[in-house]
């Protein structure tokens, strides 16, 4: 179908076929927050078009700002000087000088001349910088139009690729000649890589502190754009796709960023697997080109003197080949797949090529991660000052901080990095420099006490020492600190040196040299003196040998080395003080137990992209409750209160396609009530084994049914099987479980989906399936069960979290004492488990509308939904419509009539 514009608000929206009104009303909404410069919080059910919704409106506004931006440059360009004291002149870069009234005498302290002069002055610079800007843009547009539009260019970065194939082949014969000629060094020399360079403080060097990293890709200015983050790389794959379908598909500046892991077209690096491995190798690559780039030619013999072999470059990492990707990528719009695939023709980076691309970008896609961790959206050369930030997804939002945040470190990880540290000092010990010991010394140190808080002995194997106190406790980060007898170690300088040396490096590189960590072969070679010494410090060193399969799985990918969790720890530790805690978990063995960080705050990591950005979109099929984001997120950001607006549509469905019920009691008048001292009742479970033998009877196609637990579902099952009520179960529905593990999700929806679709076809006894899954499991979240798949989504019970946990209290108990208690209403502490209960629920219930003909009914098992609280945390195209049964027999009634009314629409 064409693309229609649709006009809302009195703004037009550019959108492929005509939208439903809440869709309209989401754009206008949508379009205000962002004009306004507000923080919104969008909620639109899955099934909307919300994707849609906000791509045209977001984009919609971006080409009306920019639109206003070149009318005020052309303005100011033609009269020589700034027009007006308000509207765009900020956006422009206009200096506070030059808006509002010029300065008097009293005001600035200055006499009129030299006002009026300096004012002058950063008007003329102003028109200059406008000008450059204008010119630069042109030049941009045009090499876009060029390559969209031109075959030769497109293949220009080919022919490169074929030209550098035939350089990198001489040069790789006349080494091996040179190579021939040559006598084998020394072992030792092939060490040099494992060996801690000199190290010195930024304050002895006298430098700022800072990322050490190439900035000339990032001198571009940035240009006014939009970050979309998602919490998949699927979810935003399928966004991109959506892009390409809407009416801004052809035109808009789009770069989809992702890890290195992800992006990553060098062979030997992806090899790595490990994240860290990857990113770290790849930084080591890049300073070795630019090291070899400052090697003067006296230099140059002495180097060869010292080592034969230097540090390999990334071959997909040339300057003119990134060039020319960036461009390709701002051309069309490309998602992450589509990205790599480019990069792997035009023989460059990816991750590169779409950080090359951010500056000119209007459109820029990226995982939570890379948007909500400061270092990494450092590192990625993301600047959020003035943008505009979309976090889409947003229902977990809270906690995908908390996680990116919180680090925990295992006993078996502190026992191996300490004793892989001092065996490199014994190696090496001689050939460090005093500060590198200093520092290594205090490494050993912390490790040493980490491992004796938990109540465990450094030297000897973690997998043999029984911890005597078994146990969770809670510590502030002070209290930690002092009964780890580490007080007095300034952590932040041991933080900044194991960044700086990259000792994480080293110490893998080592280990994996001497067989210490990994033996890659599946037949182990016969180790001796060092190396045998080494591996016999190894936590299960004298376990069984592994299975070939064994082998294979554990070969694949590498893991990181324990140091590296050790320094995440440590980061984390020196982030946060009154919002940390460290959980000291004693779990029988040490290797078993653990040191966790726990952050309370997330406010605290989220303040930053509130206060820098323009706007701040979080959107969400189901956002309710949304008292969380405002207490939790929000205000502890420093966000006023007249800053933050609030959207919430209905549902496409007309209002009888959906029958929501909430069930006090079953067919045997049994009260039900699910709490965790009573659900384990045998009347209870055989209570609910008979209400959904029968909704089995009246519902066709699929059941859903969640439990609030795995080990839950096992028990009423095990008590179905015992009873008889599973065979009865089985005469209507054919039965099937959520699996534990990820990788047979797939297959068990598959044959779920094949079983109802068969029952449909054959009109046998068996109507369906039924399918017994799990809140907050894989299947509870992102899969859709419409049609036929879903036509009822029953929930047993409502999944509060477990109170006893020591986190979630702490959580509550900070709560408490950092937010107001509103009057008439819960405890925050309190609030929390209630609204983690109830997210959880909407996510769930949510899976079986998903689009504007489908129908279902919703059946919530416990009185306790009958409270108007709880009914409250409901979303709202469900809660305008729940009825509340006391007794079974109506809901029955009003079950039958609903589905035999629909069963001609299906």
């Amino acid at each position: 179908m064409a693309d229609e514009t649709q006009e809302a608000g009195g703004i037009h929206f550019p959108f492929p076929f005509t939208p439903y009104a809440i869709q309209k009303d989401f754009m206008a909404a949508l379009y205000q927050v962002l004009e306004a410069g507000k923080i919104g919080i969008f909620e639109s059910p899955t099934g909307t078009g919300k994707s849609l919704s906000l791509i045209c409106g977001a984009l919609s506004w971006l080409r009306d700002f920019e639109q206003k931006k070149r009318q005020e440059e052309e303005r100011l360009l033609e009269a020589g000087a700034p027009t007006s004291s308000d509207g765009l002149a900020p956006a422009l870069g206009l200096p506070s000088s030059c808006r509002g009234s010029p300065g008097t005498p009293e005001a600035t302290g200055e006499p009129d001349w030299i006002t009026q002069f300096v004012q002058k002055k950063e008007e003329r610079d102003l028109v200059d910088r406008l000008k450059e800007e204008q010119v630069r843009r042109k030049k941009r547009e045009e090499r876009l139009q060029q390559i969209r539009h031109n075959a030769k260019l497109r293949f220009a970065a080919k022919r490169m690729r074929q030209e550098d194939e035939e350089t990198e082949r001489l040069l790789r014969l006349s080494s091996e000649m040179l190579a021939a000629g040559t006598e084998p060094e020394p072992v030792a020399s092939g060490e040099e890589e494992l060996v801690l360079a000199e190290y010195e403080s930024d304050e002895e060097k006298g430098v700022p502190s800072g990322v050490d990293v190439d900035e000339d890709d990032l001198d571009e200015d940035h240009v006014m754009k939009i970050y979309y983050c998602s919490r998949t790389h699927s979810q935003l794959a399928q966004f991109v796709h959506e892009v390409q379908k809407s009416p801004f598909g052809q035109d808009t500046r789009l770069v989809s960023l992702g890890s290195r892991q992800n992006l990553c077209v060098n062979g030997d690096v992806r090899k790595l697997g490990s994240v860290q491995l990857i990113n770290d190798r790849c930084v080591e690559m890049q300073r070795s080109k630019h090291e070899r780039k400052s090697i003067t030619e006296e230099e140059e013999p002495t180097r060869r003197r010292q080592r034969q072999e230097p540090r390999a470059t990334c071959p997909f990492y040339s300057h003119e080949r990134l060039q020319l990707l960036r461009d390709e990528v701002l051309a069309g719009v490309k998602d992450v797949e589509q990205l790599v695939a480019l990069g792997k023709e035009a023989r460059a980076c990816p991750y590169y090529g779409g950080r090359f691309a951010i500056p000119a970008a209007q459109l820029v896609v990226l995982p939570y991660q890379m948007l909500l961790h400061a270092p990494t959206r450092q590192a990625a050369g993301i600047r959020l000052q003035g943008q505009v930030v979309v976090i889409d997804e947003a229902h977990n939002l809270i906690d995908t901080i908390t996680n990116i945040h919180s680090m925990e470190v295992r006993g078996s990880q502190l026992c191996q990095a300490h004793s892989q540290l001092l065996q490199y000092t014994e190696r090496y010990g001689k050939r460090l420099k005093a500060k590198n010991l200093m520092y290594i010394k205090q490494l050993l140190y912390l490790l040493e006490k980490f491992v004796a808080v938990l109540g465990g002995n450094i030297k000897q194997n973690p997998n043999t020492q029984t911890l005597s106190q078994a146990g969770t406790e809670l510590k502030t980060i002070n209290d930690f600190l002092f009964q780890s007898e580490i007080d007095n170690i300034n952590l932040f300088k041991v933080r900044r040196y194991c960044e700086k040396s990259k000792i994480s490096r080293k110490l893998l590189g080592f280990t994996e040299r001497y067989g210490a960590v990994l033996v890659p072969s599946m037949e182990q070679p016969k180790l001796s003196g060092f190396q045998d010494f080494l591996q016999s410090l190894q936590p299960g060193a004298t376990a069984a040998p592994a299975t070939p399969a064994e082998a294979e799985e554990d070969r694949s990918p590498r893991p990181a080395s324990p140091l590296m969790h050790v320094e995440g720890f440590l980061e984390a530790l020196t982030t946060a003080n009154q919002d940390g805690r460290v959980i000291l978990s004693r779990q029988g063995s040490l290797s078993q137990s653990s040191l966790k960080f726990l952050l309370l705050n997330p406010a605290v990591h989220f303040t930053q992209v509130v206060k820098e950005c323009r706007a701040v979109i979080i959107a969400g099929g189901t956002m309710q409750p949304v008292s969380d984001f405002r207490e939790q997120l929000l205000v502890g950001a420093g966000v006023e209160a007249e800053r933050v607006v609030e959207f919430s549509c209905g549902h496409v469905i007309p209002p009888d396609h959906i029958l929501p019920l909430i069930i006090c009691s079953g067919p045997s008048n049994q009260m039900l009530d699910f709490t965790y001292q009573k659900r384990g009742l045998p009347q209870m479970m055989d209570e609910t084994g008979r209400i959904l033998c029968n909704l089995c009877n009246v519902v066709p196609g699929g059941v859903v049914c969640f439990f609030p637990s795995y080990e839950y579902q096992q028990q009423v099952c095990a008590h179905w099987e015992k009873s008889g009520l599973l065979a009865r179960l089985t005469i209507r529905k054919r039965i099937f479980q959520e699996p534990r593990k990820a990788n047979r999700v797939e297959q068990v929806l598959l044959e779920y989906s094949r079983c109802i679709k068969h029952c449909g076809q054959a009109r046998g006894t068996e109507t369906g399936a039924l399918l017994l899954s799990v809140v907050g499991g894989k299947m509870s979240e992102g899969i859709n069960f419409s049609d036929d798949l879903g036509r009822c989504v029953v929930m047993v019970g409502m999944p509060y979290p477990n109170i006893m946990s020591p986190e979630l209290q702490e959580k509550m108990a900070y709560l408490d004492q950092t937010l107001p208690r509103a009057p008439g209403q819960a405890r925050p502490g309190k609030a929390l488990g209630e609204n983690l209960c109830m997210k959880a629920v909407n996510q769930s219930i949510g899976r079986a509308i998903r689009h504007q003909k489908d129908f279902a009914s919703i059946v919530l098992l416990d009185q306790r939904y009958a409270s108007p609280a709880i009914q409250a945390k409901l979303p709202a195209w469900i809660r305008d419509r729940v009825e509340v049964k006391a007794t079974f027999g109506p809901a029955f009634a009003a079950l039958r009539k609903f589905h035999r009314e629909k069963a001609g629409l299906s």
